[in-house]
């Protein structure tokens, strides 16, 4: 028996795979971050980190090879000028494996795969959409006194307008009684 041998074949044909693989890893290198399913980010994990090794060495033939498996010549350039300078010292164990939870759906197990260290690229992506959610969140505050200002005159218009139905209302009907009572005038005799 062959133990501890081979690779977790993902229920796909190899050229489906391959093409799973690839495309992850593309996209872990492009985002630093990705979520996906437990197995997937395993196979994903040992693809990434021989990428990143390979990286730490800049040279034409390790570019060619992480140019053959990556999609984008973008993220490749990304991966060699920026991701590896940044795992230089470290040994191995570039990526970490983050549990979520289970799917909804299928009730898979699911975990976000991302870069032990973050470039200065991304952190100052998420400082950014930081910054855009104070903003957003001062608007609101803002904007709040105005609405219950703006809902307190609705309201007390709405109450007034009530009222005045109200009255009108009374007033028909106070019509009606006395036509139907005969006191204004012209009943049957």
């Amino acid at each position: 028996m062959k133990h501890k041998i081979g690779f977790n074949a993902l229920d796909r044909r190899s050229a489906e795979r391959k093409a799973l693989l690839r495309s992850m890893v593309t996209s872990l290198f492009k985002y630093e971050r990705i979520e996906t399913t437990k197995p997937k980010a395993l196979e994903v994990r040992k693809k990434a980190e021989k990428l990143i090794t390979r990286a730490k060495e800049d040279n034409v033939h390790n570019r060619r090879i992480a140019a053959a498996y990556i999609y984008d010549e973008g993220v490749v350039a990304k991966l060699f000028n920026e991701i590896g300078p940044l795992f230089k010292e470290r040994k191995g164990g570039y990526t970490r494996i983050l549990k979520t939870g289970f799917r909804l759906g299928d009730a898979a197990e699911m975990c976000i795969l991302e870069l032990v260290e973050k470039t200065a690229e991304h952190e100052k992506k998420v400082e950014k959409q930081a910054e855009e959610k104070e903003a957003k969140a001062s608007e609101k505050k803002a904007a709040a006194p105005k609405a219950k200002k703006e809902n307190k005159d609705v309201k007390k218009h709405a109450r007034s307008s009530k009222v005045a139905a109200a009255k009108g209302s009374a007033k028909a009907a106070g019509v009606r009684k006395t036509m139907a009572g005969g006191k204004a005038g012209g009943g049957d005799k």
